[in-house]
């Protein structure tokens, strides 16, 4: 009902009273109906201030509201783990993650994603708790866009879009995790967008990684991170045909080492292409390479690693799919005399209930090169995303 209509029955009920109390008693004189008439009209005006009062205030507060809930997005995603092999059978919830993201207008927007790594966080526990995105990004104009705050460096296909559904295997690929490494997120500012239908951009500068061992451990996670040696990545990138992209990257490290090693700069490069043809084919490959000044004691200076990855997948009625894949790796971690070369094989599924939701499986032999030694493990996973 509106104010209007309460202001209606209002009136009526005012005037039965009056006509109902007039036909019980005498009928007044012309002097006394004037003066009732006049406090009848002073009531109604004041109900009639009280109800646009509270219409006001309704309408604004659900507006609020309403106002806020649109422009707040949630979402998240999330992956368990089970290992069986080599000796050492292990369960582990890998990743909790929520997303929260906030349009303040039509140009201006903010994203942000926590991680809970390993179920549990805290002094001697397993997992962490982790702030890997939280970035504002303004709509310069149609095509391209300014972006500030901590946000995941456009490098590779996993650090990009890692949500456990839309790749295949338990684990991510090694090459990914060791040589890139994933997911792997700065503190920084750049700019992105499009410059030809089909062909994307993005321009960073942000803090860099500190570390004298392996590559993967120099990720400081913008923890009151040493920014006194700055690094800067670009992307191109060409998504003009659909299924394909075509991308390739370059970082450089003014100084991989920080405080620890002077003079050490370095450059990473890499390049994927990933298809997805509406027949169900998809193929994967991807190349990463460090140049370095200097070795690592574990990483050299010319780390290096690349996969291929056919796969397919079909449609099992409504919005099941299967996929099977097979992966094969090389690492080569670029230690002058002990090259620590290691090849990885893996195979497996994706049995997708949902487009969201994805159960895994995935046998996986790895070979130390240089030992000649050779690792099989066997994972089951859950994946979803949100």
């Amino acid at each position: 009902m509106n104010k209007n209509h309460y202001l209606n029955r209002t009136i009526y009920m005012i005037l039965f009273m009056f006509f109902t109390v007039s036909a019980a008693n005498a009928a007044p004189t012309a002097e006394e109906m004037w003066q009732t008439i006049q406090e009848q009209q002073k009531v109604i005006e004041e109900l009639q201030e009280q109800l646009d009062a509270t219409a006001e205030a309704v309408e604004s507060g659900a507006g609020s509201t309403s106002s806020w809930a649109d422009k707040t997005q949630m979402g998240g995603y999330g992956e368990l783990h089970y290992r069986f092999g080599d000796g050492t059978d292990q369960a582990d919830f890998h990743r909790y993650v929520l997303y929260i993201g906030h349009d303040y207008s039509d140009s201006i927007h903010f994203f942000s994603e926590w991680e809970l790594e390993h179920s549990l966080a805290g002094e001697g526990k397993e997992g962490e708790v982790e702030l890997e995105q939280a970035w504002v990004e303004i709509d310069l104009n149609e095509n391209h866009h300014f972006r500030a705050g901590l946000d995941i460096l456009p490098i590779g296909l996993i650090n990009v879009t890692h949500e456990p559904n839309t790749f295949y295997g338990v684990e991510r690929n090694a090459v990914e995790s060791r040589i890139i490494p994933a997911t792997w997120w700065e503190a920084g500012f750049g700019l992105n967008g499009e410059v030809a239908p089909g062909v994307n951009y993005d321009i960073v500068l942000h803090s860099g990684l500190e570390t004298s061992s392996n590559i993967r451990s120099g990720r400081q996670k913008v923890a009151e991170a040493n920014a006194e040696y700055p690094a800067a990545t670009g992307r191109l990138r060409y998504t003009g045909i659909p299924g394909l992209e075509l991308a390739a990257s370059y970082q450089y490290q003014s100084n991989i080492g920080g405080e620890l090693q002077s003079g050490n700069d370095a450059s990473l490069f890499s390049t994927h292409v990933d298809y997805k043809h509406s027949s169900g084919l998809a193929f994967r490959a991807l190349y990463a390479g460090w140049d370095m000044n200097k070795n690592l004691s574990a990483d050299g200076r010319d780390s290096y690693g690349w996969y291929v990855e056919p796969a397919y997948r079909w449609n099992m009625g409504g919005d099941t799919d299967v996929g099977v894949y097979v992966r094969y790796e090389d690492i080569d971690r670029g230690q002058s005399g002990a090259r620590n070369e290691e090849e990885r094989t893996s195979t497996g599924f994706n049995i997708w209930p949902h487009p969201k939701v994805a159960f895994k499986g995935t046998f996986e032999s790895v070979k130390d090169v240089d030992a000649n030694t050779t690792t099989d493990n066997f994972y089951l996973g859950l994946g979803y995303s949100f």
